[in-house]
This record gives C-alpha cells, sequence and structure tokens, in this order.
C-alpha cells in the first residue's frame, strides 16, 4: 500500500499544548492535548495525518488512533513525506545496519518500535526470516509494504505475530499467519557459545528473547563450575549460556513443555545434554518444592513474564516481584549469585530493585548488587521514552 501527501486529514494541537517537545523529537501526542471535533473522531484508526500546532504550523506526520490515550505517533517531519514501501524500506536498511554492526550474524531485534521510527512495530530476525508484531494499524495498512522492505534484506519468510496486547486498542485481529513464505519447524539460533531453538509460529512471542543476550553473557561468566537454575527458562534462556561457559549443571524451570523440550534439544546442539535438566510446574511452587527438598545452587536467574505490564497492575506486580526474590533467595548457596529479571515497563528500576531486596531480606539472606544490566543495544531505547527502555536485570552476591 502507498500513502499519498494529499489529502490528508489534520490534527491540531490545543492552544496551550506543549508543541515544543515535539519538535525536540518526542514521539506521542496525548488525546487531551488535540483538537478533537466530530470529524478528528470519526477519522479510522491509523490515518495518517498531518499534525500541526495550535498555530496550524505543521509539525509532521503521524499515525492517527483517537480510541487511545495516545492519539497520534508521529512517523516523520516532513509533512510531504510519503509513506510508502521506499520509506519503510528505508527505516528497516538503517535498522538493519545499526544491529550488523553488533553482530556477526543476522540473528537480533530488528525493529524496536519508536526507536527505530517505526512506531508500534517490532521485528524479531532468524536470518532469512523475521517475525513481524504490527501493534498499530498504520502498520497493519502497509503489510505488504513491510514485507517487500524485508525483502531488500534478503528476509524471505514473514510470519505476522498478532499476540500484541496493543492490538486490541487499535482494532486489530487476533490471527496470526504467514504473509511470505514460512517455516515449520524450529529455527537454531547460536548466541553466546550457546544452540537455542526458537519456534517462530508456536512459541512465546517471536520464539526467542534476543533481549537478554547480555544479561546471559555475564551471568554465564559467573557459572563456571557451578550449579545453575534457571527459573522461567522459556527455550534455555540463561541455563544453555552457561552450560556452554562452563557451568557444572543447569535445571531449567517453566510451565510449558514445549518450551522445555526446546531448550533440552537445545542442550543436546550446544553438547551438555547430560548435564541439563528441566522441571515443568508452576515456577514459584517449584522454588518452594526445591527449598523443601534442600536444593542449593551457586546461580540461580529468575526471569518471569511482565507481572506489571502497566500502571494499573504496578502494586500487585511489586508484590510477584518481591516474592520471587523471597523464594529464590534460599536457594542460592553461601556466596553465590541471585539475578533477578524484569521486563514491566511500568515497574521503573528503583521499584523493582526495592522490592527485589526486600524479598531478599525477608528470605533472611545478606547481599551485595554486582551489576544492573538491560537488554541489548539492538534493543535501543528512545531517549525520550522510557517505556521503551523495559528490561531490567539485577545480579545480587548474597553473602555467606
Amino acid at each position: 500500500m502507498s500513502d499519498t501527501p494529499a489529502p490528508r486529514p489534520t490534527l491540531r494541537l490545543k492552544p496551550g499544548a506543549d508543541a515544543r517537545r515535539l519538535r525536540h523529537g518526542f514521539p506521542w501526542i496525548y488525546r487531551d492535548d488535540v483538537v478533537a471535533d466530530r470529524r478528528t473522531r470519526s477519522v479510522p484508526a491509523g490515518t495518517i495525518a498531518v499534525v500541526t500546532d495550535a498555530e496550524r504550523q505543521p509539525l509532521g506526520l503521524a499515525a492517527i488512533n483517537m480510541d487511545s490515550r495516545i492519539a497520534a505517533r508521529l512517523l516523520d517531519r516532513d509533512p510531504e513525506a510519503a509513506i510508502d514501501v521506499a520509506w519503510i524500506a528505508a527505516r528497516l536498511c538503517a535498522a538493519a545496519e545499526h544491529r550488523d554492526r553488533l553482530h556477526d550474524a543476522p540473528f537480533y531485534r530488528l525493529v524496536h518500535a519508536e526507536a527505530d521510527g517505526l512506531p508500534g512495530v517490532i521485528v524479531d530476525r532468524f536470518g532469512d526470516a523475521a517475525v513481524l508484531q504490527p501493534n498499530a494499524a498504520w502498520a497493519e495498512a502497509h503489510l505488504d509494504d513491510f514485507v517487500a522492505g524485508l525483502g531488500t534484506l534478503g528476509i524471505e519468510h514473514v510470519l505476522l505475530n498478532a499476540t500484541g496486547r496493543a492490538r486490541a486498542t487499535e482494532g486489530l485481529d487476533g490471527e496470526s499467519r504467514w504473509l511470505a513464505g514460512g517455516i515449520d519447524a524450529p529455527v537454531p539460533v547460536v548466541m553466546n557459545g550457546a544452540t537455542y531453538l526458537a519456534d517462530l509460529a508456536g512459541g512465546q512471542k517471536t520464539g526467542l528473547f534476543y533481549d537478554q543476550r547480555p544479561n546471559h553473557a555475564f551471568v554465564a561468566g559467573l557459572a563456571k563450575g557451578a550449579r545453575v537454575l534457571d527459573v522461567f527458562a522459556h527455550v534455555g534462556g540463561f541455563g544453555l549460556a552457561a552450560l556452554a561457559h562452563g557451568a557444572a549443571s543447569a535445571l531449567a524451570v517453566d510451565g510449558s513443555a514445549p518450551a522445555l523440550e526446546l531448550a533440552a534439544e537445545g542442550a543436546v546442539r550446544t553438547g551438555r545434554a547430560a548435564d541439563f535438566g528441566t522441571r515443568r510446574g508452576d515456577a514459584f511452587e517449584v522454588m518452594a518444592a526445591l527449598a523443601e527438598e534442600g536444593a542449593a545452587f551457586e546461580v540461580v536467574v529468575v526471569d518471569p513474564p511482565a507481572f506489571a505490564p502497566a500502571k494499573p497492575a504496578l502494586t500487585a506486580g511489586l508484590r510477584a516481584y518481591e516474592r520471587v526474590a523471597r523464594l529464590a533467595a534460599p536457594l542460592v548457596a553461601p556466596g553465590g549469585y541471585l539475578t533477578l529479571c524484569s521486563c514491566s515497563h511500568a515497574a521503573e528500576l528503583s521499584k523493582f530493585h526495592a522490592a527485589s531486596i526486600r524479598g531478599i531480606g525477608r528470605a533472611g539472606r545478606s547481599s551485595q548488587l554486582v551489576r544492573t544490566g538491560f537488554a541489548g543495544p539492538d534493543h535501543p531505547v528512545h531517549p525520550q521514552l522510557a517505556e521503551s527502555g523495559y528490561l531490567k536485570a539485577l545480579t545480587f552476591r548474597l553473602l555467606p
């Protein structure tokens, strides 16, 4: 689909709305800041419009959704720009150029939404395949352009992943499907010396969590000769990286049998199958059971799903993070290491840190914070959008 420059609807800021931050690069326009007359409210979600200040001076192009608190997401500062296959391909190529400087193989987060100038769009790359998450209506309307743009990068297989929470607010369906090509087997991905198997169509999110790559590497460096417990392990996460760097053993805990099967196959391909074990069950219940069994590990990692995906869930989410720390700390051998992770953007670092140390303290353990980690550089942070820096990983040493 091609977006023709004219005619386009106009979205005007109210008098008193701060247009300067938009000129300085802030990517969102809130509904309370725009003139929402009957004509504007009737514009379909995803429509590309010219945004102006209160004096009708153009600020750029944005994708509109008047049913959302975020009424518009800026696409381009040029109000005459054509949002078409060439525009999308240029953004994709710029994103790929950055990632190819970071990694020697095309396995990475290719597009990280607003931080890469493609609002609401996530793309994870797996060699000649990609998983596209178009969590905004404007992107859904340009699916053919995305497929063509990805094709210029040598990507032949494109899966539309429709599991994003934001899709419903954009009026989009939840049907995942192949847009180009198709792969019916897990894709092997080598990271930090370990081999992971990513189920693109049937796994969680896009099949693999690239964001933890640098945190995997750090924990793996602590794990030589260690017994490792990897809770919420998904397809092997921290445990496989630790084995690849000389851990004595790794136990992966997860509620998904298919994920643990892929993790076990990853251990085979990493050459450490004999030292890798799995335990399926509720993570909280498994940690409690391990404590009753007297289990101890030199390295424990807990990497749960987002307990606080939005502000309304923050209080309950922080209690859950505290509980995680309280249950995990007794499993750490004296002098060992505990890494606690959060992918909840609503739980900012200071709050997550406080919940973690409360849980460790309630478990009767004393600790040192030895590292604070974040997502890898293939997950860039928009400098004016804290939400794009969602991942936190705290590594503590629990004192003897």
